[in-house]
């Protein structure tokens, strides 16, 4: 009788503490800290607004990117937070006449967020607002994009993630629109 009222107050116990854990992971204030963090927001705004994209989109693609490390390295030699390849940020450099560039200034968070939005911008552009492709091309390239486009009759309403035919360019687009929408629900629009 003893061991069946002690396994009642485990389980009771077990129950509390899961469920208690529960209720905590799901706390905004959890989610904040731990899971959607939000470094360089004042950064993140001043250039996404700059270059007309949402910032909470602008926080998905870092928060996937790097998870906000600014040291951030791919196997690939993407650097920094938006995780800019080497040669692609050379490139924006010039487009931007930015003035004596070095790659390490992509681990400073500012040079880096105001190349990776200027980037986005120019994908925004150039796939009409269409966020998929914008960010297939992020992602796989700019040309891949469109490549795909022709190949498959896509048209700037593509939507379709699903079609996308590299791996880890549909998971990554996937992924980073799941991470703007948590960035609005946390931090509003």
């Amino acid at each position: 009788m003893r061991i069946l009222a002690w396994m009642k107050i485990l389980v009771i116990g077990v129950m509390i503490v899961i469920f208690g854990a529960y209720i905590g992971f799901n706390s905004d204030w959890f989610q904040k800290k731990y899971l959607y963090p939000y470094p360089y927001r004042d950064l993140v705004y001043q250039y996404a607004l700059e270059y007309e994209l949402d910032p909470m989109l602008v926080a998905g693609v870092i928060r996937t990117e790097s998870k906000f490390i600014p040291q951030a390295r791919s196997p690939k030699g993407a650097m920094g937070l938006m995780q800019l390849m080497p040669e692609t940020a050379e490139w924006i450099a010039t487009q931007m006449e930015y003035q004596d560039f070095r790659l390490s200034d992509l681990e400073n968070p500012e040079v880096n967020i105001k190349f990776g939005t200027w980037y986005l911008a120019s994908l925004k552009k150039e796939f009409k607002g269409n966020e998929v492709l914008m960010l297939a091309g992020y992602n796989g390239g700019r040309g891949n994009v469109k490549q795909w486009m022709q190949k498959y009759g896509w048209s700037m309403t593509f939507a379709d993630i699903d079609q996308i035919p590299f791996k880890e360019t549909k998971e990554y687009v996937g992924r980073v629109q799941r991470s703007k929408k948590k960035y609005q629900e946390l931090y509003g629009r």
